[in-house]
C-alpha cells in the first residue's frame, strides 16, 4: 500500500479590481451575461466569458429546464460554442462569476463537476492550460492556472 497526496494552489485576488486589466474586462463580461442567465428554478445565475487565442471572447450563462437534467451550466455553454464557433481556436482564460437571487455569494465559485470534466477535456484537446477565475457575486477572485488544479485525476481519452 502506499498513499498519495494530492496539492492544489490558488491565486487569491481581494477583488475585480486587483485583476490584471485583460482579466478585469472578461470578468465583467462574466458578470453582464450572468444576469442574462435562465435561472427561473435554482435561482442561482452563472456566467462564464471565454478568451481564446484569437483574441476572441466567448460567453455563456446557465439555461435551466423543468426537466433539471436537461438544463446545461455556463461553463459548459460557452465552452461548447468556442468549440462548434472556433474549433481550431484555443481557450486561454475564463472567468466565472455566481450569483444567488436569494443569497448574497461572497464566496468564490469554482466549476461543478460535470463543468469540471468538460474543461479538462477541452484542456487536454488543446494541449495547453486554460486559466480559471472564479468568484462569487463579488469579494474574492480565485484564480486556478490549470483545470488539472480543480480536477487532479482526470479521465481522459487514454483510457478508452
Amino acid at each position: 500500500m502506499k498513499e498519495i497526496n494530492i496539492n492544489t494552489s490558488f491565486t487569491v485576488y481581494q477583488s475585480v479590481a486587483e485583476l490584471p486589466q485583460d482579466v478585469q474586462l472578461l470578468m465583467e463580461h462574466a458578470i453582464e451575461i450572468r444576469k442574462k442567465a435562465y435561472a427561473p428554478y435554482s435561482k442561482f445565475r452563472v456566467g462564464a466569458a471565454l478568451l481564446l487565442d484569437n483574441e476572441k471572447v466567448v460567453l455563456g450563462s446557465n439555461q435551466e429546464n423543468a426537466a433539471y437534467p436537461s438544463g446545461l451550466c455556463a461553463e459548459r455553454v460557452a465552452i461548447f460554442q468556442s468549440g462548434a464557433i472556433y474549433p481550431e481556436a484555443k481557450i486561454v482564460k475564463m472567468a466565472i462569476s455566481a450569483a444567488s437571487d436569494t443569497n448574497k455569494t461572497t464566496t468564490p465559485i469554482p466549476p461543478c463537476g460535470a463543468c469540471r470534466q468538460s474543461i479538462s477535456e477541452y484542456e487536454f484537446k488543446q494541449e495547453y492550460p486554460i486559466e480559471i477565475y472564479f468568484m462569487g457575486e463579488r469579494g474574492e477572485v480565485y484564480l486556478s492556472k490549470s483545470i488539472s488544479n480543480l480536477l487532479p485525476l482526470t479521465f481522459d481519452k487514454n483510457f478508452l
